[in-house]
């Protein structure tokens, strides 16, 4: 090839590359904004609003669908963003379910996942699924491991009777067992069941040192408040998906001491300077509560803050090199996503590979405790 042909083929290449730009990134976003999980799914919703409309050159469209609490209809949200709104990747749900349901229709259409659920899928199916949460037996075993320091022997498992429930208990069989803690209870309800007397009865006469409640949000008071009217006593522990206002507003005095492994966002204040993820928080925290007011916060708006500071770095990294809306991009954004390293955000610091799409690293986990109605920072 002479000069004047490499100049010309060079000089393509270089226009090409400049036409990138010209394109808007469209973010498919899937939340539970109505039905049983609507609690979580309204936190997670609103960090949508403090995220950029653009970046570098390009318009950042979100465009944001309810699920209903139902994986059908976020299977169906999943197919109609990908089909009719030619999203380059999909943003949530805050569901494991819906999670797991949304996986097959990414990997099947080659359109990033990017879920704030903290979903396991097969290894055929990781390829396109990446997560922001940290998975369960992080965060329950934080709690074990405090059961452990508190001497308790044997505890029992009361949770929901779904994927996410299943995800709890399996985390909580493997922690305990590591800890020397033996599981002498298992019971399970719906989130919509009106009582869980006989379940709460069952435990009791079980005689546990601790409970662990595998819920989340506002359904989750009601297993803590009925061990108490039964005269349960011993110590109780939560999931981190109870983390949220409406949670302590229900359960008021009947949750008092209640504990749980949490993000670091929602006692950001209280953490000691030494955290890592503490200036992040109170940086985000900032934004947030501008927006929102005071006592806005909720580890489920940081984990789609999160979302948003993975998926930045991924979005920048595909924009050099491809076209939104292009099959191009969204291989350029999977790529990015599964090379995360040491991203620092408001929940926790993030570094991905091609065996692990969602690096949570296990120090940016804080265990706290109800007290007089609020959050309290224990260590």
């Amino acid at each position: 090839m002479n000069f004047t042909k490499k100049f010309a083929v060079v000089a393509v290449s270089a226009a090409l590359l400049s036409n990138v730009s010209h394109a808007d990134i469209n973010v498919g976003v899937i939340f539970s904004l109505t039905g049983p999980a609507a609690s979580l799914g309204n936190e997670t919703r609103k960090s949508i609003d403090l995220m950029p409309t653009t970046l570098g050159k390009e318009k950042v469209n979100f465009i944001v669908m309810d699920d209903a609490t139902d994986p059908t209809n976020a299977v169906k949200n999943a197919r109609k963003l990908i089909g009719e709104n030619n999203v380059d990747v999909l943003f949530g749900p805050n569901l494991t379910s819906g999670g797991v349901a949304i996986a097959d229709v990414a990997n099947e259409k080659k359109v990033p996942l990017l879920s704030q659920a903290p979903i396991e899928v097969a290894p055929e199916k990781l390829k396109w699924t990446f997560r922001v949460e940290p998975l369960a037996e992080i965060m329950v075993g934080r709690c074990v491991a405090d059961m452990k320091a508190k001497g308790a022997k044997t505890v029992a498992f009361i949770g929901f009777s779904d994927p996410w429930g299943e995800l709890l208990l399996k985390a909580l069989n493997k922690t305990a067992e590591a800890a020397g803690i033996k599981v002498v209870a298992v019971e399970r309800f719906g989130r919509t069941d009106n009582s869980v007397t006989a379940q709460a009865l069952k435990i009791v006469t079980a005689r546990p040192d601790a409970v662990f409640v595998g819920g989340a949000g506002t359904p989750a008071v009601m297993p803590h408040s009925t061990l108490r009217d039964r005269g349960y006593t011993g110590p109780v522990y939560h999931s981190h998906a109870v983390a949220n206002k409406d949670f302590l507003r229900v359960g008021g005095k009947a949750i008092e001491g209640a504990r749980l492994a949490v993000a670091p966002v929602l006692v950001a204040e209280q953490l000691p300077d030494t955290h890592p993820n503490k200036k992040s928080a109170l940086a985000f925290l900032a934004l947030l509560e501008k927006k929102y007011g005071p006592d806005s916060r909720s580890t489920f708006a940081g984990a789609s803050w999160d979302g948003w500071v993975i998926l930045e770095h991924a979005l920048t990294g595909a924009q050099k090199t491809a076209k939104p809306g292009t099959d191009e991009f969204r291989e350029a954004v999977r790529n990015g996503l599964e090379n995360t390293k040491k991203v620092v955000g408001a929940n926790g610091t993030y570094t991905t590979s091609a065996t692990d799409h969602g690096g949570y690293d296990p120090a940016s986990a804080v265990l706290i405790e109800v007290s007089n109605g609020k959050w309290k920072y224990v260590n």
